[in-house]
């Protein structure tokens, strides 16, 4: 039986032809072609600046190292997010404050991430101090998850009235709106991805966006070493001359052979998201028909969702389910018995305080933060691509569908062991 993947990318002819165009020219590296995509995604996103970097995590990094965290600084970021978010900010030497989420949305709990500043920090010297740590609240990094934007608006009103960045972790939201505005469009540098499971794709890459000028030319000097002059600018002049060091900065450069693939990407990206959403909407009718087993996503009236990833829940009170734990034992042989029919799935992503590194060095238990543990244990991602046809999606849910009344009718608390 033919497999049915979680995702793949959408390619034409147009990229081998652009990819051609470059290996021709003899300039592979970072160059004119990495500055003309980012000018188109900075066209296309409705923003002044795009900044290309090696992936979304270093673009992660390069953004909060150019706005100045480091060492002796916390960040709010939400748990239920790809571990890379809560990584970017342990590279700088900061601490990520992991806070709960919204489970209908998947996004920033705005009330929680109030409570967190509320209770564990005080005013000190006109800053906000961590009552255990002595660490300043430098921001918040919220998080645009599986192609929704979170509740941007209220976390910017928050920092604001505390003095606090933001940086949005934007990765899977390329297209994603919210009130009409994009990522980076918000007064924020936003972070997107390029890796193969979001929307478009270079391979691997990613790009900081932003209307901040002197911010955008910072981050392009400290993704190239901190060097003074670009080398296509040094190339155009006295080429055999290095250029002068000011800052320590790192090598996050992308390179034209990415950038022409991204090229040609951009030019199909809105019937891309297109027909993402259109199969979302199918999937949507589908469950609420056959599946109440399954929540599918929630979508705010003034948001528009690219579906980057299709994520849905199980309603653990429909299947009996007494506890979390249980309910994710059940999603893991459920997920497992697709993959053995066929049909590759995934959980959502995963909540970062259960994850070793944090759990172990921050003393995190799955409690503390309860909607994100939840998220981990109850989420299901569902195949959706471009190349789908309806009939792969009745394929998914009839299988889904099938392989739960198998469960129920054989046992029904197999899963357990």
């Amino acid at each position: 039986m033919e497999k049915i993947p979680v995702t793949i990318p959408y390619f034409d002819t147009n990229e081998i032809e652009n990819v051609k165009r470059v290996l021709d020219s003899g300039w592979v590296a970072q160059g004119p072609v990495v500055a003309e995509f980012e000018t188109a995604i900075a066209k296309h996103e409705c923003v002044g600046h795009a900044v290309a970097t090696t992936s979304c995590t270093t673009a992660l990094h390069l953004a909060m190292a150019a706005e100045g965290l480091g060492q002796g600084m916390d960040v709010i970021v939400p748990s239920f997010t790809f571990v890379a978010t809560a990584n970017a900010v342990v590279q700088t030497g900061a601490v990520p404050i992991l806070t709960d989420i919204y489970p209908e949305t998947f996004q920033i709990d705005v009330d929680k991430v109030r409570e967190r500043i509320q209770t564990e920090y005080k005013e000190q010297d006109g800053r906000l101090q961590n009552k255990k740590t002595g660490n300043v609240l430098w921001g918040i990094v919220p998080v645009h998850e599986f192609g929704l934007c979170c509740d941007i608006q209220a976390i910017n009103q928050i920092a604001a009235e505390y003095e606090l960045s933001v940086i949005e972790d934007a990765a899977c939201a390329l297209g994603a709106e919210r009130g009409g505005v994009h990522p980076g469009g918000f007064g924020n540098a936003a972070c997107v991805s390029f890796h193969p499971r979001k929307s478009i794709t270079t391979g691997e890459g990613g790009m900081v966006l932003t209307d901040d000028a002197k911010l955008a030319e910072k981050m392009r000097r400290l993704r190239t070493h901190g060097s003074t002059i670009s080398a296509d600018a040094r190339h155009a002049g006295k080429g055999f001359l290095l250029p002068e060091h000011n800052e320590a900065g790192f090598n996050y450069r992308m390179t034209d052979i990415q950038a022409a693939v991204g090229l040609a990407q951009v030019e199909k990206m809105d019937n891309i998201i297109a027909e993402k959403r259109r199969r979302a909407a199918i999937y949507n009718q589908m469950i609420a028909e056959r599946l109440p087993q399954l929540v599918a996503p929630c979508v705010p009236d003034d948001c528009f969702h690219t579906y980057q990833s299709y994520v849905c829940m199980l309603d653990i009170e429909k299947l009996g389910i007494d506890s979390i734990e249980n309910g994710g034992k059940y999603r893991d042989m459920l997920l497992q018995k697709l993959e053995d029919q066929g049909i590759a799935t995934r959980q959502g992503t995963h909540a970062v305080h259960t994850l070793g590194y944090y759990r172990n060095r921050f003393g995190y238990a799955p409690e503390d933060l309860p909607c994100a543990y939840a998220c981990d244990r109850l989420s299901i991602t569902l195949p959706l691509y471009v190349q789908m046809e309806t009939g792969d999606q009745e394929r998914v849910i009839d299988t889904i569908k099938k392989t739960m009344d198998l469960i129920s009718q054989t046992g029904g608390d197999s899963w357990r062991r």
